[in-house]
């Protein structure tokens, strides 16, 4: 017997190294060609790392949270035959296996069969020792918390006691009625800590950069978009077969190009290590997406040469592929300034954080309908506020107010977003 290396592998173009986010085995298990050994995020894409050969597992390369460098060792494995490493220390064997005299001709070691998905009478009970993690993908993890699962209360089928969509599958099928019930109300006396990695690390260390090198200063202001949704409602009445059902983003983003034009500090980024401001002519809109796993920005490319029926196309599937984890390292970075929009539940303002090193960000509230003075009464008015944040170091006030008023106008006449151009 031996000792082989699995290595990090190199999961992309100039990536240097991947947090471990997940492991998938646990030392003693025996694994097979392709079986994934660990799920790894870098650039907010998470990635499964697979065995290149079968044995059985040594030791792992770190606990989860550590960054590993391509190239550097992740899992050690027992194999038959030579290995490309030192002997394995001495581990106190399994109760469960006994050595036994080796044959003159060794068999392959073969995986115990695993057992068939429990039924529900074995939902109501803890599957695993409490206090031990389950075992699961990332899209496991995220089917589960979709459909309100706790996934320690799942028992796991696949290798190590990994819990798998059949696994998921069964509680489906269990149907209610599964988990313990409840006797009453009790305290809860339980804390359950959480450790910070993979892309809410990212996140944190995000926000964390953008608060504390950039000075914000945030600017709100209230738009009667009643003409626009006329206009969208119109828009979406007619639409031809394959055309997106618009949304308010599409014309959003077609009045911040316009605007840019007048004020083009606002479509930058500051490299405040050198002292540079990049002023960009395209305008690749960042599109704040939140996914299972947390929110990531993906990168609407080259807004300036889009129509709005082809900015519905564009927004739908970058939200779809971030929803899905598939967006690629080229749409997750780039943008030149920010869009977030938190849907229905924007409240009446909010104070968004620059993405860093962009200089500028443009925050979407709900639309309510309240009574605006036309002069001569009250009328009922469709009016959404826009809160947007901005570096004070590269925007001053007055271009902030005036880029934000250039929009206010084009949304509130949307007849002008076509003047400027085919739409």
């Amino acid at each position: 017997m031996g000792i082989r290396t699995i290595k990090m592998p190199d999961i992309g173009e100039g990536i240097a190294e991947a947090e471990l986010v997940e492991w998938l085995v646990k030392p003693g298990d025996l694994i097979a060609e392709d079986q994934a050994l660990a799920a790894v995020m870098t650039d907010k894409a998470t990635v499964e790392i697979p065995a290149t050969f079968g044995g059985k597992v040594v030791d792992l390369g770190g606990e989860v949270g550590k960054v590993i460098a391509i190239g550097a060792p992740l899992i050690r494995i027992e194999v038959e035959g030579d290995g490309d490493a030192e002997p394995a220390p001495t581990a106190e064997p399994a109760k469960a296996q006994t050595p036994a005299p080796a044959p003159a001709a060794a068999a392959p070691v073969a995986p115990a069969p695993q057992p068939k998905p429990a039924a529900p009478a074995a939902m109501a009970r803890a599957p695993r020792p409490e206090g031990e993690a389950p075992l699961a993908s990332p899209a496991v993890r995220a089917r589960a918390r979709d459909a309100g699962i706790d996934l320690r209360t799942v028992p796991g089928t696949g290798p190590a006691g990994r819990i798998t969509h059949a696994d998921l599958d069964a509680v489906f099928a269990a149907g209610p009625g599964t988990a313990p019930a409840a006797t009453g109300r009790q305290r809860d006396m339980r804390v359950t800590d959480i450790k910070v990695v993979g892309l809410r690390r990212m996140i944190a260390d995000k926000m964390s950069t953008s608060r504390s090198r950039i000075p914000h200063i945030t600017y709100v202001e209230d738009t009667d978009v009643t003409k626009l949704e006329d206009l969208r409602e119109t828009m979406n009445r007619s639409r031809k077969d394959g055309q997106p059902k618009l949304t308010m983003l599409p014309f959003l983003i077609r009045a911040m190009v316009i605007a840019i034009r007048d004020e083009p500090v606002v479509n930058a980024r500051y490299d405040d290590d050198n002292g540079v401001v990049h002023q960009y002519g395209a305008v690749h809109a960042g599109i704040a997406v939140q996914t299972p796993t947390g929110l990531v920005v993906a990168n609407l490319r080259h807004a300036e040469a889009r129509g709005l029926w082809d900015l519905g196309a564009e927004l739908n599937r970058l939200a779809e592929a971030g929803r899905q984890g598939r967006l690629t390292r080229e749409e997750l970075t780039g943008s030149t300034i920010t869009i977030t929009s938190l849907g229905p539940m924007g409240g009446i303002s909010h104070t968004p954080i620059i993405n860093h090193p962009e200089v500028a960000i443009v925050g979407v509230n709900k639309m309510q309908i309240r009574p605006v003075w036309d002069g001569s009464a009250f009328v009922p008015r469709k009016v959404m506020n826009l809160s947007s944040s901005f570096d004070h170091r590269i925007v001053d006030g007055w271009n902030a107010a005036s880029f934000i008023q250039r929009i206010k106008t084009l949304m509130e006449e949307p007849a002008l977003l076509f003047t400027e151009g085919e739409a």
